[in-house]
């Protein structure tokens, strides 16, 4: 089990995903682990998604090494050997819900309070054609296609409805529910079950590996435009204002 515990939200900061990254990697590299839960140790909260203080007023060469850090933890949690569940305690936007989408399987605790969605159109973000397509295989085309261009949140309940998640739970259950469904995958041969995910993935895997190098340098044009980083200060602005 992986806990995420960087407060006060989980955000995927550079040395986040870092830590991520070569946590995963130990992992899969170790022959005893089959499998892996991802939850949350912060309260309320999943992941919200990419640091958005990674993105603002820093350099290109910032930009870059961030985005191929991003880029490198969903190659290697969608691209996974292992059965990846999502054991979903609080709310996950954006980049959280990426993390999420990459997993075998998602529960999510049953509280409407709790939400989950790509939203990034509401930063005036446009999501890449990785977090689309990842989202696509999830819950079909038209859904992916209105949600991403409302830059929808959806409560846990309407998340189940258009199967965003797999199942919803009680908050004590969660744990119990997530090892019980680890263990329905892992009674299959592993053999069988990695070739059958490689296939079903691989196409959306290769298109960013063709064009991973592409992918950052249109990053770093949009991300640097400066309407893009006004609407990033105000966003910060607007969260500080929150907390205080």
């Amino acid at each position: 089990m992986m806990k995420f515990k960087s407060p006060p939200v989980n955000s995927l900061s550079l040395d986040f995903l870092t830590e991520f990254c070569i946590s995963l990697e130990k992992l899969e590299n170790d022959r005893a682990c089959r499998g892996v839960i991802f939850t949350s140790a912060v309260p309320k909260i999943f992941s919200s998604g990419l640091d958005i203080t990674e993105m603002c007023g820093k350099s290109m060469e910032h930009y870059a090494e961030f985005w191929r850090a991003v880029q490198e933890i969903w190659l290697r949690l969608y691209g996974s050997n292992m059965v990846t569940v999502a054991a979903v305690n609080g709310s996950s936007p954006a980049g959280g819900c990426l993390v999420a989408l990459s997993c075998d399987y998602r529960i999510m605790v049953e509280n409407p309070k709790f939400s989950i969605g790509l939203n990034e159109a509401q930063l005036g973000i446009v999501a890449p054609f990785w977090f689309k397509d990842t989202f696509v295989s999830v819950v079909g085309h038209r859904i992916a296609e209105r949600s991403l261009q409302l830059g929808s949140l959806y409560p846990a309940p309407e998340a189940l409805k258009f199967g965003l998640v797999d199942e919803l739970v009680p908050e004590e259950k969660l744990q119990e529910k997530a090892m019980a469904v680890m263990a329905q995958w892992l009674a299959l041969p592993d053999h069988a079950r990695q070739l059958t995910k490689s296939m079903m993935r691989k196409a959306v895997l290769d298109r960013l590996v063709a064009h991973r190098e592409e992918d950052i340098q249109n990053f770093i044009n949009f991300i640097s435009k400066e309407s893009i980083q006004k609407s990033l200060r105000m966003y910060m602005e607007m969260l500080k204002k929150r907390k205080s």
